[in-house]
């Protein structure tokens, strides 16, 4: 099978086929199919004592064409050194807010010297998953130090009329700040139907939400200020396309913004011919006004590609770009929902780090339980002066599993030096 990169020159790339098992159902069996059982237990702090595992071989990419890509520079070494520099976690640190379930954030520090922390929140009148396609608001929240605890500022973006394609819920902000603009990327969706106010409204089958996670889509909105007002666009950055990897939906958002003002976006995606299984791409645009266009006809990561991840976070350094994300199913840490950690050069091609294990569900406190959460999903990592200072999490408790939590929180994770 060939990976064709759509750039102005193109160069072919054989990879392992990526050969996806065809599974077609109502959408019920689609957006149900995260719901785990795994416990939630307390655990000694003298016995957190993990052992990174190995990547699993990557096959070296081949170059078509008259163009070569430099092998030695494809085979560049990394080393992970993010797995031990986890640190402990503040009990009053991140973002808790009585009556909502609160998810994914994004965090900056601004002009004004305070960090500010953009995060997902619907209220717990609804049940969580699938609540938050149908209801979800992105909230403004402040902090004077970058553990928090963040207090809750403003409403950043809301509903706005189910005219628009974010009409009706806007989620898993990313907020990067270029020059003088604060730029937002983050998944809306919209439905025709009437609001959704309580649990008994809803089910995974339920029209409206079958709706509501095929008009997923990826957006941006700008601002001077990073108290807003922000300027949302009337179309989405990152629409699908049929016959695509990305035919039914594009979501999560995970942008890095150039310093000549280039754009980088991973994203999630799911096909028409295969909503179960997720997949990753990779689009580029010239600035953040577009055109974005997705780079390969194939994805960078998916169940025959490295394997299933969700949640992508990058970043990037004087040695390339990075990339933190949850491992769906374990199938590359050997932990279930730990952390990947990957590699690249041009945000196309990717490495799994010798060690991809970069952290687990295992968090130890401040106040010396350490807990293996119920959900530890969403990383996002603060960058300053160049370097990964912290780790938030979108983090729940309970036994695992959307449904089976009491509460949801966003938590932060600090990084020793």
């Amino acid at each position: 099978m060939q990976l064709t990169l759509k750039s102005t020159s193109v160069i072919s790339v054989k990879y392992l086929a990526c050969s996806l098992c065809i599974s077609i159902c109502m959408a019920g069996a689609l957006i149900g199919c995260e719901h785990e059982s795994e416990k939630s237990v307390q655990i000694s702090t003298q016995t957190r004592n993990l052992a990174t595992v190995p990547a699993k071989p990557c096959t070296v990419n081949e170059v078509e064409g008259n163009e070569q890509v430099d092998k030695s520079v494809m085979k560049k070494e990394w080393k992970n050194t993010l797995f031990n520099r986890i640190g402990v976690a503040p009990v009053d640190g991140g973002l808790q807010m009585d009556d909502y379930w609160v998810w994914g954030s994004s965090v900056i520090k601004g002009d004004d010297g305070l960090f500010h922390m953009y995060a997902s929140r619907w209220p717990k009148s609804l049940i969580f998953h699938p609540g938050w396609v149908v209801a979800s608001e992105i909230v403004h929240a402040i902090s004077e130090t970058a553990q928090g605890p963040y207090k809750f500022s403003d409403v950043a973006m809301g509903a706005r009329g189910a005219q628009y394609f974010d009409g009706r819920a806007v989620h898993n902000p990313r907020v990067i700040k270029h020059k003088d603009l604060y730029v937002m990327f983050y998944m809306g969706s919209t439905h025709p139907f009437e609001d959704i106010n309580t649990q008994e409204s809803i089910t995974f089958k339920s029209p409206v939400v079958m709706v509501a996670f095929a008009n997923k889509r990826i957006g941006i909105a700008t601002s001077k200020s990073p108290y807003g007002p922000w300027e949302r666009r009337d179309e989405p950055v990152l629409p699908t396309k049929p016959d695509t990897f990305y035919s039914y939906h594009t979501s999560n958002p995970a942008p890095w913004i150039n310093e000549d003002g280039s754009v980088d976006l991973i994203f999630k995606a799911r096909s028409y011919t295969d909503k179960d299984n997720m997949v990753i791409g990779i689009a580029k645009a010239p600035s953040i006004d577009g055109p974005f266009e997705v780079i390969t006809d194939e994805p960078i990561f998916s169940k025959k590609k490295f394997g299933v991840i969700e949640d992508p976070f990058i970043w990037k350094d004087e040695s390339g770009y990075h990339m933190l994300a949850k491992d769906q199913h374990g199938d590359i840490t050997g932990h279930k929902h730990s952390g990947v950690l990957a590699h690249s050069i041009d945000a196309v091609h990717w490495e799994l780090d010798k060690e991809p294990l970069a952290y687990t569900k295992e968090v130890e406190w401040s106040d010396g339980n350490t807990i293996k959460m119920g959900k530890l999903d969403r990383p996002f990592g603060l960058v300053q002066e160049g370097k990964l200072t912290h780790l938030f999490f979108a983090s729940m408790d309970g036994p695992g599993g959307f449904n089976q939590a009491t509460k949801s929180w966003n938590m932060v994770l600090p990084l020793k030096n």
